[in-house]
């Protein structure tokens, strides 16, 4: 049977209680599947609505896992929430180095990570301290440091909640992109088709215990590397890498702790934009840009840094608080949201949750970001997290 918690103290369940951003209000039905049969379960009796329905947001379910990239208004959600917290890692050889590692999608993810590195797996060491649960991670092609899932998923095996069957997508027929895939691109405000129960890695046993080669800039200089060298100059131990990236990710804020406000968010709140290289040009001097390969007619697109575009739009670290950028401090001087929400003051990337925020708060923050930005360089910034009951 499936857990469903009807105790007074625990009923009904709040997102805020479940999300990393510590906001949303109640759902209408909790439902915690502790195995892939129970969660099984729930889905069958949760069909893919109309595509018309999902456009006006009236699916009957929210697909929980880790509650890192979600934002629920404080009104809630009538419907039920299928929270999976069915655990599970193995590994399978296949030749000498070959290591197939499988896990279940409610596992959390930094533990996958851990679980990987402490065994001399190669390939997950630079996705070290992103939270969340490893069902998530294929939905958005979720990366950092350099390094995406992309690299080293295999398949995923997945619920398809239109056809009523399990299916399988390899790495291929994902068509992972920029934060994007399938999954992410049949999902309609919150309403997946494809609710992932499993994922797969390939990862490298290698005997040297080195790590895949670095390519992210900042990670190769703290690990005394040249991110320019050969493939075989940017490697470093396994171990060294994922200290390493702890220590950077938790510099801006990004790993989860409990006392620590600047903690309390979605993590990156925004996308780096992909826009038209003469796009790019117009910025100025200074500004990160990246090659994005080309649009569908063949013109090149950029990929440029959101926290730069942030920074430099007047929304600095601390945006929004009473004492922060100046921009940010409204027009009684007490913050956008009276200092209740603002961008990190670690990282401008992060709209952060400062003790008593509810989802508007954030948003309103993120809103303001995004303005200043839109009349600073004229470029629209896109949300990262899945919002529930509004939009940006």
């Amino acid at each position: 049977m499936t857990s469903v918690d009807t105790s007074p103290l625990a009923w009904p369940r709040r997102f805020r209680d479940h999300t990393t951003a510590r906001v949303g209000g109640p759902a209408g039905r909790w439902i915690r599947a502790d195995t892939q049969e129970q969660a099984l379960e729930v889905l069958r009796q949760h069909p893919l609505p109309e595509h018309a329905a999902r456009e006006r947001g009236e699916d009957t379910l929210i697909v929980l896992g880790g509650g890192s990239n979600l934002l629920v208004t404080e009104d809630g959600f009538p419907g039920t929430v299928l929270q999976l917290a069915f655990q599970g890692i193995s590994t399978e050889f296949h030749g000498d180095r070959d290591v197939l590692l499988t896990v279940a999608a409610g596992h959390n993810w930094d533990d996958v990570v851990r679980f990987s590195v402490a065994r001399g797996l190669t390939g997950l060491e630079a996705l070290s301290g992103i939270p969340g649960a490893t069902g998530a991670v294929p939905v958005q092609n979720v990366g950092a440091y350099g390094a995406d899932v992309a690299h080293t998923l295999k398949d995923i095996q997945a619920w398809d909640r239109a056809r009523g069957e399990l299916v399988r997508f390899t790495n291929a027929e994902l068509q992972f992109g920029y934060r994007d895939s399938v999954l992410k691109q049949t999902t309609v405000h919150g309403s997946p088709r494809y609710v992932v129960l499993q994922v797969r890695f390939m990862l490298q046993n290698r005997p040297d215990g080195l790590s895949a080669p670095v390519r992210y800039g900042e990670l190769a200089r703290t690990l005394g590397l040249d991110a320019e060298s050969a493939d075989h100059e940017r490697r470093a131990p396994l171990k060294e890498v994922r200290s390493t990236v702890l220590r950077l990710r938790e510099g801006k804020g990004m790993v989860l702790r409990e006392g620590d406000h600047d903690t309390w968010s979605t993590g990156s709140f925004f996308t780096n934009p992909i826009v038209p290289r003469e796009v790019a040009a117009a910025l100025p001097n200074g500004a990160p840009q990246f090659s994005a390969g080309v649009d569908e007619a063949g013109a090149p697109m950029v990929k440029l840094s959101a926290a730069w575009l942030i920074d430099n739009a007047g929304c600095g670290k601390g945006f929004g608080l009473p004492d922060g950028p100046a921009a940010g401090r409204g027009a009684q001087g007490t913050g956008i949201a009276g200092g209740r929400a603002a961008l990190s003051t670690k990282h401008t990337l992060a709209v952060t949750n400062r003790g008593s925020a509810t989802t508007d708060d954030l948003l309103a923050v993120a809103r303001a970001a995004r303005d200043q930005v839109s009349t600073a360089f004229g470029i629209t910034m896109h949300e990262e997290p899945v919002l529930i009951g509004h939009a940006l």
